[in-house]
């Protein structure tokens, strides 16, 4: 039997100069970059985010805190590994993923290839199992002014298990179905 579970990821980043701009674990052309603790990839961040929701892990601020001066800078790619070791140490490999950047600017579209590409060799996946897209907000909000940038990632995991005790309706290492 294969249970399932989807998570939600969402993560924004202020654009900054004098920094590099890493989306999807790809750097893009730019004269700004996201200010963060890490490289600030707020794409993957929100994958991180979605992963270890789907896996009943946590969030990425308990895994990678800010105020840790160890990970000053940690390429958000390394983040992404060590979270999928985790979620497969629990059972979970990745279904699929469905990735949204907002941002005014610069346009992603000649970009967004290389990400999922980037993306599937961190996860040790097919690149058919990626798909990334970039929206602009027509000028709106924070992202429309060109302050910030906005990730909304999706994701589905599965794992092979045996069936539920009838019973209690629980999994048999003792979790809940959902």
């Amino acid at each position: 039997m294969t249970a399932y579970r989807a998570g939600l990821g969402y993560d924004v980043h202020r654009l900054i100069e004098g920094r590099a701009l890493i989306l999807g674990g790809v750097e893009v052309p730019f004269e700004k970059g996201l200010e963060g603790h890490s490289d600030a990839d707020v794409l993957l961040h929100a994958l991180i985010d979605a992963i270890l929701g789907a896996a009943g892990l946590g969030d990425i601020g308990a895994h990678f805190p800010s105020s840790d001066p160890s990970i000053q800078g940690i390429s958000s790619v390394d983040m992404l590994t060590r979270v999928m070791e985790m979620a497969e140490e629990a059972g979970w490999h990745v279904e699929n993923i469905d990735g949204t950047i907002v941002a005014q600017q610069p346009r992603l579209s000649l970009h967004t290839p290389k990400m999922k590409a980037a993306i599937a060799t961190a996860l040790g996946i097919e690149e058919g199992r990626v798909n990334v897209k970039s929206k602009t907000t027509d000028g709106l909000g924070f992202t429309g002014t060109g302050e910030g940038m906005a990730a909304y990632c999706a994701v589905m995991l599965a794992r092979q298990q045996e069936a539920r005790t009838r019973e209690t309706g629980a999994e048999p290492d003792g979790t809940s179905p959902l």
